[in-house]
């Protein structure tokens, strides 16, 4: 200990300028530089840029290139990033930008009344943490062009031609050794984000080109509709429970000037709720004050209107009952929000929550007054939910009781680990007794526990009308018993239910889904996936669920074995095997099911803490793997086959 003091001294300090610091720490500025995540927060960075030229009134599309190098780029039709020498700094004011965190012509609301990079740091980071950035600029009849590489200039800003039209394009290739997992862009996700952009921005055109795709894949966005539109597109395979969108406009002034809401909102025959928030175009996927708002308005009003029409007989409806089926859309245009972090997940302007409120209290009960067969509706499709959510609360205290009565709750089947320590114990959900009789004699004992189950869960996504039946059911009881952390997903507004699935109650830190590497087994993991999702999604939220990955091929010469893991390792191993021997003999054993291995290779493979390699289920988009467990696995075939039609030919592993 004293040894660290004395070498803590004044050399100890280190200071990050400039662009180092974002190059040293990406994550505080762009988030997770492993899983995709801040690779393509650069682009929102540099399009959310362009997107500021055209709420000014400068641009009417925006143009994005995926290009066959790696890098992409942004092309507008606006001002032109200003050009000439910055009085502070000596360089050019586009030098500056590109290279100085905290520069922007954002913060003192003259050039831009309202805008979604406000700290200034955006495009310099993006270009932080680039292999190169090229920026040319088109003002003043003049092409203006400067390279960048990790962040440095290569030159200054230099004029390469003439031009008649004006505008930015910026390119950048992003730095592989600053982003490690994911290191490709994802057309499907940026189509849907710049869909979303547009949608935000009625008349605003994007058009995104991927040039790495031989047939130069183009996708166009365009409307006029705006947030109605956006709403409508949400709801287009779902049962609407009124044909208008309900749209809400207002504006307040605050000491930091104008706020101005704008909301859309419909009910449709759904479970859940999707909610899209955004603050100055930018998605908060975090919600934030606008949500908060948003909420309380909607409790009060529907109770409001089904007192009033004394369409209530017992207590108030909960938020969570008059949310069920809500498509919205809330979208807060303000002079200087303030967020959470760089990444403006989350809104966190105190005095958005009043405002909000206050304009959507007023104005929906305006609306219901105005449409009571709608009111009534919406009032009725709550009452519904308040019943079978007080139905399932019974089914669950019963199972809860149940497990109580039944010795201490933990079920038969559970071959328990010695351990009392979660954080150090895991827990297999293995599909069958054969594969459990395996991995029950290969485990560790002192800190894995092994959970069989018997065939295929239910499906409890077809059973969100009917949750009694979900409760009754043998395997979820014996899941729910044998985490020992509650059921139920917890509600995001009031005091935690009790009873409620509650991850600091997990007797395991980590639930491992084992099962055959076939058609059977991802059918069975994926409803384990669906369970988990629907009644204890902080487990996956928090990530604590890992998938486990069993090899596929043993391949063996003479007494040598080594275990492939897909069909591109099987054929790496066999050349390996082979060595300078084309002919030699190799074995090739194809596992169809784990109860083929025996407790040493399950062991040696797949249970190891050492060795063994397991993927862990993260989510990225809350709102949209809602709609893909709707689909896939819901009661709508025709929706189930149009996804499948579209999504048809990028399947590369099918087991047939």
């Amino acid at each position: 200990m004293n040894e660290m003091t004395e070498d803590y001294d004044a050399e100890s300090i280190q200071v990050l300028e400039g662009l180092e610091a974002v190059r040293k720490r990406p994550g505080m500025y762009l988030g997770d530089p492993h899983d995709g995540s801040a690779l393509h927060h650069c682009i929102w960075e540099v399009v959310d840029n362009s997107v500021d030229e055209h709420l000014a009134g400068h641009t009417p599309s925006i143009e994005v290139n995926l290009h066959k190098d790696g890098s992409l780029s942004v092309r507008d039709y606006g001002r032109g990033i200003p050009v000439g020498i910055h009085e502070e700094f000596g360089i050019s004011a586009a030098e500056v930008i590109m290279t100085k965190l905290h520069a922007g012509g954002k913060f003192d609301n003259s050039s831009y009344k309202v805008s979604g990079g406000l700290h200034g740091v955006g495009v310099s980071a993006v270009n932080a943490v680039s292999e190169w950035m090229e920026m040319t600029i088109h003002r003043d009849g003049v092409i203006y062009h400067q390279r960048y590489e990790a962040g440095v200039p290569v030159k200054p800003v230099e004029e390469i031609g003439k031009c008649n039209d004006t505008g930015t394009l910026i390119r950048f290739r992003p730095d592989l050794t600053i982003f490690t997992e994911i290191t490709d862009f994802v057309f499907d996700q940026i189509d849907t984000r710049l869909k979303e952009t547009s949608f935000l921005n009625a008349g605003l055109e994007i058009v995104i080109t991927d040039e790495r795709d031989e047939e130069n894949n183009v996708s166009k966005h365009h409307y006029e509709g705006g947030l109605a539109e956006f709403v409508s597109q949400i709801n287009s395979n779902r049962e609407v429970m009124h044909q208008e969108v309900i749209q809400i406009n207002g504006e307040k002034d605050t000491e930091k000037g104008p706020v101005t809401i704008e909301l859309a909102l419909q009910w449709s025959d759904a479970f859940s709720e999707t909610i899209f928030c955004y603050t100055n175009i930018i998605r908060n996927k975090d919600g934030g004050t606008h949500m908060t708002g948003l909420r309380g308005a909607l409790t009060k009003s529907v109770n409001n209107y089904a007192k009033k029409k004394k369409l209530l007989k017992g207590n108030s409806l909960s938020g969570d009952d008059v949310r069920e089926g809500l498509s919205a859309i809330v979208s807060v245009k303000h002079p200087d929000p303030s967020f959470s972090s760089q990444t403006k997940d989350k809104l966190v302007s105190s005095e958005v929550t009043s405002i909000v409120e206050t304009v959507v209290y007023e104005k929906l009960g305006e609306f219901f007054e105005e449409n009571p067969s709608v009111g009534k509706l919406i009032v009725d499709k709550a009452l519904l939910a308040s019943k079978a959510r007080e139905a399932a609360r019974k089914a669950r205290d019963l199972t809860r009781r149940k497990g109580v009565l039944e010795g201490g709750g933990l079920p038969g089947k559970l071959a328990d680990c010695q351990s009392r320590d979660p954080s150090e114990c895991e827990v297999y959900l293995v599909e069958g007794d054969s594969a459990g009789g395996s991995a029950k004699t290969g485990r560790d004992r002192r800190i894995q526990a092994i959970l069989p189950l018997r065939g295929k869960i239910l499906n409890v996504e077809r059973q969100r009308r009917n949750l009694v039946k979900v409760f009754q059911n043998n395997e979820i009881q014996t899941m729910i018993r044998a985490l020992g952390a509650g059921v139920g997903n917890p509600s995001e507004e009031g005091a935690p239910e009790e009873g409620e699935f509650d991850t600091t109650k997990l007797r395991y830190s980590k639930i491992i889904i084992m099962t055959d590497a076939d058609i059977d087994g991802a059918h069975i993991r994926t409803l384990m996936l669906t369970f988990l999702w629907r009644f204890m999604r902080p487990a996956i939220s928090e990530g604590h669920v890992y998938i486990a990955q069993p090899p596929l091929y043993q391949l063996t010469k003479g007494r040598i074995s080594k275990y492939a893991y897909s069909d591109e390792e099987r054929d790496e191993v066999i050349e390996q095997l082979r060595g300078e021997n084309p002919n030699a003999k190799i074995g090739v054993q194809r596992y169809k099911g784990l109860g083929e291995m025996n407790p040493e290779q399950l062991w040696e493979t797949t249970m190891n803490p050492e060795t063994r390699t397991m993927l862990k289920v993260t989510i990225q988009d809350a709102e949209e793997s809602d709609r893909m467990f709707e689909i896939l696995m819901g009661e709508d075939v025709p929706d189930r086959r149009a996804f499948i039609e579209k999504h048809a030919k990028e399947v590369t592993n099918l087991d047939i």
